[in-house]
Parts: C-alpha cells; sequence; structure tokens
C-alpha cells in the first residue's frame, strides 16, 4: 500500500487540566495532518517543564527517569511506525497509536474489498458490468487518495459523512473531454455499486454496521425518446445505395419490430429462429445484459429481414442472422440516417427498444404485461419507465371513455324521463 505520509511525534502537557501545578504528560502523533493524542498516564511539574523542548529542565533523579520515559515513548511510536510500513499496512495516526497500546486488529480495507469482490465477482458478472464496476472503483480510490491523502482507508472508518462526501466530489468531478460534469443519474450509479460492494462487506462481517442506513440515492427520471409513427415509416422508406448505410437501417427496423437490443440482435443465429406453439415464428435468445429469457413471435416486418439475409448464411458469409457492424459504427450510421429521413432526435439504436415498446406495442392495444414478457424486463416497472404510451393513445383512449360516459349518461336520461310520465 503507497502512503506519501507525514509523520511526527510532540510530547506535550495539558496545561488546561493542571492541578497542583501538575499536568498529565500526552504524546500527539499526526500522519497527513491527522491527529491523535495518546495518555502517558505520567504529571510533571509544569515549573520545570520546558514546552519547546518536550522535557523536564531539571536533573534530579525523578526527572531523568521522566525524560528517558519521554525518549521511549518516541522511539516506540516510531518502531510502530517502521512495523507499520514494512507491513505494508496503511499508515494513520490512529493506526500507529493502535500498534504502540497493542490493541490493533486485522481490518479490512476499501481495496481489500475491491480486491475480494473483483475476484468473487469476475465470473460471476458479465464483463460489461464488471467493466463499471472498477470504472466505480476508480472514482472511489481517486477520492481516499485526494480526502484522506492515502491510497486507502479502513472500512471500519466509512461511515454518512464520507458517502456524502464521495457525492460531493463526483459532482465537482470534470471529465476530461469539454470539462463536462458527470451526470446525475450515472453519479448515482456509482453510488450504488459502492453500496453493493460495503452491503457485502457487511455480509462477510469485515463491518459491524452499515454507512449507508440514512443515505438516500436520487435519480432524475428522464423521458425516453422513440420514434413516432411516421418517422418510422420514413426510415422504412429509406431505400440506401451504401451497403453499410442499409444495413444498419435493417438492423434498427429489425429491433424497432422485435424489441431486441444491438448486442442480442448481432449475435441471433439461425437456431435462434423456431416454430412457436402457434405455428408461427419466434425469436428465442438470452439477453446478454441480464441472462432473462426472450421469446418474441416476429412480427411481418422482422421475417422480411431475416429472409433477405438468409443467402449470406448460405453462401457463409456469416454465421449469424444479420452481417455484424460494431455498436459504435452503427450509431454513427444512424446520424447519417437521420439526417437523411428529416428525424431531428438524437437517433440512437437504443431508440427502437423504445419505439418498439411504444410506437409497435403499446400504442396498438398490446397489454403492459406482454410488453415486458418481449423486451426481457423482470419487473413492469421496467418496462414502465422504457414504455411511454403515445399522446394518440391516451387521446384515443380517453375519447372511448367520453363516448361511454356519454351514453351511460343519455341512458339515465331515458330512465328518468319515463319514469316521469309514468
Amino acid at each position: 500500500m503507497k502512503t506519501s505520509e507525514t509523520f511526527s511525534v510532540l510530547i506535550w502537557a495539558n496545561v488546561s487540566r493542571a492541578k497542583n501545578n501538575e499536568a498529565l504528560l500526552y504524546a500527539r502523533v499526526t500522519v497527513n495532518q491527522k491527529r491523535v493524542s495518546i495518555g502517558l498516564k505520567r504529571k510533571v511539574n509544569l515549573t520545570v517543564w520546558d514546552p519547546k523542548k518536550a522535557m523536564v529542565t531539571n536533573r534530579d533523579q525523578n526527572a531523568r527517569l521522566t525524560n528517558k520515559y519521554i525518549d521511549q515513548v518516541k522511539a516506540q511510536l516510531f518502531q510502530a511506525f517502521q512495523e507499520l510500513k514494512g507491513e505494508g499496512k496503511m499508515i494513520t495516526s490512529s493506526a500507529i497509536k493502535e500498534r504502540y497500546l497493542g490493541t490493533d486488529k486485522e481490518y479490512q480495507s476499501i481495496q481489500d474489498l475491491i480486491d475480494y469482490h473483483n475476484t468473487t465477482f469476475s465470473k460471476k458478472l458479465h464483463k460489461d458490468t464488471m467493466k463499471h464496476y472498477k470504472t466505480s472503483q476508480k472514482y472511489i480510490m481517486e477520492f481516499v487518495e485526494q480526502k484522506y491523502k492515502s491510497s486507502d482507508i479502513y472500512l471500519k472508518d466509512l461511515n454518512y459523512a464520507f458517502l456524502v462526501k464521495f457525492e460531493h466530489f463526483l459532482r465537482t468531478y470534470e471529465l476530461s473531454e469539454n470539462r463536462r460534469p458527470i451526470g446525475n443519474n450515472t453519479i448515482m450509479k456509482h453510488i450504488q455499486r459502492l453500496r453493493k460492494m460495503v452491503t457485502l462487506a457487511f455480509h462477510l462481517e469485515w463491518i459491524l454496521r452499515d454507512p449507508f442506513v440514512k443515505f438516500k440515492s436520487s435519480f432524475t427520471k428522464s423521458e425516453r425518446t422513440f420514434l413516432t409513427e411516421q418517422e418510422l415509416q420514413n426510415i422504412m422508406d429509406y431505400n440506401p445505395t451504401i451497403t453499410r448505410l442499409r444495413i444498419v437501417k435493417d438492423l434498427f427496423v429489425f429491433s424497432c419490430y422485435t424489441g431486441i437490443s444491438y448486442i442480442d440482435i448481432i449475435k441471433l443465429k439461425p437456431d435462434n429462429v423456431l416454430i412457436g406453439i402457434d405455428g408461427n415464428t419466434w425469436i428465442v435468445t438470452k439477453r446478454q445484459k441480464t441472462d432473462t429469457s426472450v421469446k418474441v413471435p416476429l412480427l411481418e416486418k422482422a421475417e422480411e429481414l431475416i429472409a433477405k439475409y438468409k443467402d449470406d448464411i448460405r453462401a457463409n458469409k456469416t454465421e449469424t442472422l444479420f452481417p455484424v457492424i460494431s455498436n459504435q459504427k452503427t450509431n454513427s450510421y444512424l446520424k447519417e440516417i437521420a439526417d437523411v429521413c428529416g428525424i431531428k432526435k438524437n437517433l440512437t439504436f437504443h431508440m427502437a427498444r423504445h419505439t418498439f415498446a411504444t410506437t409497435v406495442t403499446l400504442s396498438n392495444g398490446v397489454p403492459i404485461e406482454t410488453v415486458s414478457k418481449m423486451l426481457g424486463h423482470t419487473k413492469i416497472a421496467t418496462t414502465q419507465i422504457y414504455a411511454r404510451v403515445i399522446e394518440s393513445k391516451v387521446s384515443n383512449d380517453m375519447n372511448a371513455l367520453k363516448t361511454l360516459l356519454n351514453s351511460k349518461s343519455i341512458q339515465r336520461s331515458k330512465k328518468n324521463d319515463s319514469k316521469s310520465s309514468s
């Protein structure tokens, strides 16, 4: 464990609590401007005490013993510092005090937790998820380095104040590109990952209390952008002559009609196309992100796109249903397609998934439970975030309700009239 520590020891007499002109001696240990005091359980007469030299000035036997004792304390504290350094332990004023008093224990640190987490979950979590964890861990250790002047901190020292300061650190952190700040929801994700690791430490009994008990995350709800029916039609009507744009357009449209994400589409193989219990063609796969099973009955447009690339499979040009283009290039080419089709929105591949949930399914009366199942969500609440019901659907539903209520009102009026005439 690397540290850039500054270490010092000061022996002082507690003059403010002196009695009969005698005061207790203390040793003050300072490491990186953080200090602790250690009671030495010995008194000195203030008339013979030199605070600048930190020693007794007269030359009798008691004075020699006291000064010798002070030299021993300094030597022992320095030895404690050297031992911790030689053992590669984290050096703090508290750690030196505990080593000197013989009360130090084997405490786990944040870096210990990070190492344990990454070793334990490297095979359980997807590589992209682990990548996100390592980014969060980088910010955590950078914060510790900046705030605590050390490369590590004990888990026992984590508290609510640490979390508040870490959040502030992230909110004031400027990313290199254009010096832009980290977004609120991204900050909450970093803190969420720290929380999962700290919970792991709590379950391992590495800490006795959970510092997150009073901490509340504050995610900002964001609108999920999707294509309108006309915008989707504009893309479908577009016939690019450039091969790369044609492929990207087809992949995007396929996602709009299946709700399958980019990473899952490019891994689809002929084996994923099956005949369902209804006799129709289905896509059966798993979401890479969550390993959740996904079963989607194919609409006619999606079937046409699969058939369009069958010859490539037969000719062994590809093993997948569609040609593979990197996600970065795909989103770049979508910007070109958006310009040609007159779409002003920031067109990304993930927008196709939102479009499937809204324009293609929910707005056409497909129940949200069915949409949630096809999207591979385990909770309806997740689908409610991704799948907004577009305004035309809301308008149609409310107009139908108005018609129903007007009909009931007319029937009540007729009943009242008939009663009055009789």
